[in-house]
């Protein structure tokens, strides 16, 4: 039987070391990769691959057309675009609280999981998620 597997979604940031700062620096995903194509003449086009602690990773992409500029923090409309998902939620809001990440809410509490959305610095919205027991990724669409 054929499997396939989501690896990875491209985010389209300013600046690849800004983009670094803020996901291994702030939130504390690892540096998978950063390599700098050689075929690209010294452009500086980079290879730049960031995880977090468990599974899931980011392909930075630096912006090159002025459409992809202006797509940066609204690639999905302003609705929140990625969902992180952690076992202890008190512990990582205070540690990213500590790290001055802007959460854009309190936490609330919800049938499905106790959850907050934050802001990366580039306007990407994110859902800060610790799910309850017996309850899966899944979870109602409010829009």
């Amino acid at each position: 039987m054929t499997t396939e597997t989501f690896a990875m979604t491209t985010l389209v940031v300013p600046d690849y070391d800004a983009g670094i700062a803020f996901y291994v620096g702030a939130l504390g995903f690892t540096l998978i990769e950063d390599t700098e194509f050689a075929s690209t003449g010294g452009s500086g086009k980079r290879w730049v691959v960031v995880e977090a602690s468990g599974g899931g990773r980011l392909l930075l992409a630096k912006a090159k057309t002025q459409a992809q500029t202006a797509a940066i923090g609204n690639q999905t409309g302003g609705r929140v675009s990625f969902f992180l998902n952690t076992n202890n939620f008190a512990d990582t809001h205070a540690r990213f609280l500590a790290a001055g990440v802007e959460f854009l809410e309190e936490p609330r509490h919800e049938p499905y999981a106790t959850v907050a959305v934050f802001a990366d610095p580039f306007g990407n919205k994110w859902d800060l998620i610790e799910l309850k027991a017996g309850n899966d990724t899944r979870r109602p669409d409010p829009n």
